[in-house]
């Protein structure tokens, strides 16, 4: 699929794609952190026929809502093309409540990764190192057998 982005000087960026069925989709991003989705009109494609407005936090959960799906996806195909990779969904324990991810030191300590957050049922992709943890998050690490058991160790002592 190609993903046209256009600049807009003084504004910001424009990315857009035409669906399957025909009909063109963009997200303005705007200097200001904003973002607007725009539907263009199916007959006039430098049209739009709907604008939705949204701030940081409707953005994100726009983003986990389409993006936990593919992530998941995404670590089930890698399973199955790198022999010796998994990954462990591991609950964080109170030691780490309010502590920072990177104070963990997770990939230093053990070599795996975390590449996600559950919390609330919600999905963090690709947390970084400031991003705060939670008692009752679940990390989803991802590295060999070894170094995902050394990681489940780590957060789930308390």
């Amino acid at each position: 699929m190609d993903v046209e982005q256009t600049a807009l000087p003084g504004i910001g960026l424009r990315h857009e794609f035409t669906t399957r069925a025909g009909r063109r989709v963009g997200v303005v991003s705007y200097r200001t952190g904003r973002r607007d989705l725009v539907i263009y009109d199916k007959a006039d494609p430098d049209r739009a026929c709907e604008t939705v407005k949204l701030n940081d936090e409707e953005a994100d959960a726009l983003v986990e809502l389409l993006g936990a799906p593919r992530i998941v996806q995404r670590l089930n195909d890698l399973h199955r093309e790198v022999e010796g990779l998994v990954s462990l969904q591991v609950p964080v324990s109170s030691r780490w409540d309010g502590k920072t991810m990177g104070s963990a030191q997770i990939r230093t300590q053990t070599g795996a990764s975390i590449v996600a957050v559950v919390r609330s049922g919600e999905v963090n992709a690709s947390p970084l190192p400031d991003f705060v943890l939670r008692e009752r998050d679940v990390a989803v690490v991802v590295g060999s057998p070894e170094t995902t058991e050394a990681a489940g160790q780590i957060l789930a002592s308390g």
